[in-house]
């Protein structure tokens, strides 16, 4: 490495990336945007999130989580497969996963089979419920796993039904928890020199994301309600809601007694601030109808964007609910660039997301578009690992690689 080529913090890493969807592949993500050499080891008929373009468009959820990978296709259900991965771990750091517990074992692929190979590898793997528990053997996506980890039961108005979030969140909490154990593990190898096995069960990162809402179960018990529309989680601050404009809506949020003076400044009814209903914020918390009506009935006389830039110019914190289209174009994100404007070679002209990790004194890592199934075949099975082409030909034949 030359002395004007950028030093990223994993310079001289490489993962090799069994995962798949998005808990694994966000964890492997974070580590190619940290300069990693990520392998994205797919079967021959590719990547499960590959085939989602199919029903809905453009495979874009693909393209976020696989930028600066390096793809191969390599099928582990024949020996020379499972012989080119072990020779792949003998010159790796790291090695990720996230099948369902056992099937590495069953390939022969297991972690302690491959310590034997590399006693330095860092064996990350990530399931929906780990690798020992009585859930162990159940087949698990994120929205199994937010009805199992009480997500949907505290998600949406206390007079419906709960419902899913929107986002994703127990696959990418668990891929950024799944990025932490590995970089822990990193950090003890390079005192000891020895690698070890780290697992993230996606049941288990999700539980601390609830607090509020324990909280609340463990003050009220049974009386506490399962779920609070846009209201705070634990019901412990007012206001802490979703208000109507006039072409939209807002977020207000008062944790301190000094932004709701602040937010009866702005509404030109600073009279109030004496009220007995709104003094504190045990006062609000009891009179939450009022307060929200207070406010509401304020809000719908102004536009959101309005409403927002006066809200934030009294430091309330307070926010636009906005579209993902607009989510898309955010001017913070693509100033700091962690959103970026790629011309990627199969989906034109889209919105990509760099790493939320940023090291201060190194630029960001360029984005590297995602590229089509197998297309490192031949610089990691040849130039890498030195296989001819008369071999890669035989494993093309022999339905090894595709």
């Amino acid at each position: 490495m030359s002395d004007l080529t950028p030093r990223y913090p994993l310079s001289g890493i490489t993962v090799i990336d069994l995962s798949h969807i998005y808990n694994g592949p966000y964890a492997t993500f974070l580590m190619a945007m940290a300069g990693a050499e990520v392998i994205k080891v797919e079967p021959l008929t590719g990547e499960n999130l590959r085939s989602r373009g199919d029903l809905g468009g453009v495979a874009l959820p693909f393209a976020m989580l696989n930028s600066n990978k390096q793809p191969v296709t390599l099928n582990l259900k024949t020996e020379q497969g499972r012989e080119l991965l072990r020779e792949m771990v003998q010159r790796a750091d790291i090695l990720v996963e996230n099948f369902a517990p056992g099937v590495m074992e069953r390939l022969g692929l297991g972690a302690a089979a491959l310590h034997k190979i590399n006693p330095r590898l860092v064996y990350g793997s990530s399931s929906g419920y780990g690798k020992d528990g009585p859930y162990r053997d159940y087949p698990a996506m994120d929205l199994v796993m937010q009805a199992m980890c009480g997500v949907i039961s505290s998600t949406g108005h206390p007079d419906q039904p709960g419902v899913k979030s929107g986002a994703a969140l127990c696959d990418f909490m668990a891929g950024i928890h799944l990025y932490g154990a590995i970089m822990t593990a990193l950090y003890e190898r390079e005192r000891t020199g020895v690698g070890r096995v780290v697992e993230v069960s996606m049941q288990d990162a999700t539980y601390a994301s609830l607090a509020s809402n324990l909280g609340m179960l463990h003050a009220r018990g049974a009386e506490a309600p399962a779920r609070t529309g846009n209201r705070h989680g634990g019901l412990g601050v007012s206001p802490y809601n979703v208000y109507a404009t006039a072409d939209g809506h807002i977020v207000l949020n008062a944790p301190g007694d000094h932004h709701f003076r602040a937010i009866l400044n702005v509404m030109g009814r600073g009279e109030l601030k004496d009220d007995p209903r709104f003094v504190s914020r045990t006062a609000r918390v009891l009179n939450v109808d009022a307060v929200d009506a207070l406010i509401e009935g304020w809000t719908r006389q102004h536009a959101r964007d309005d409403v927002a830039r006066r809200m934030l110019a009294a430091k309330v914190p307070c926010a636009p609910v906005r579209e993902l289209s607009e989510v898309m174009v955010d001017e913070n994100m693509h100033a700091r660039g962690q959103l970026q404007w790629v011309d990627h070679p199969d989906l034109g002209r889209v919105v990509l997301m760099h790493s939320p990790l940023v090291f201060e004194g190194t630029q960001r890592r360029p984005i590297a578009p995602s590229l089509p199934m197998g297309a490192s075949n031949a610089a990691v099975y040849g130039a890498w690992l030195g296989h001819s082409e008369q071999e890669l030909a035989a494993f093309r034949e022999q339905g090894v690689i595709s």
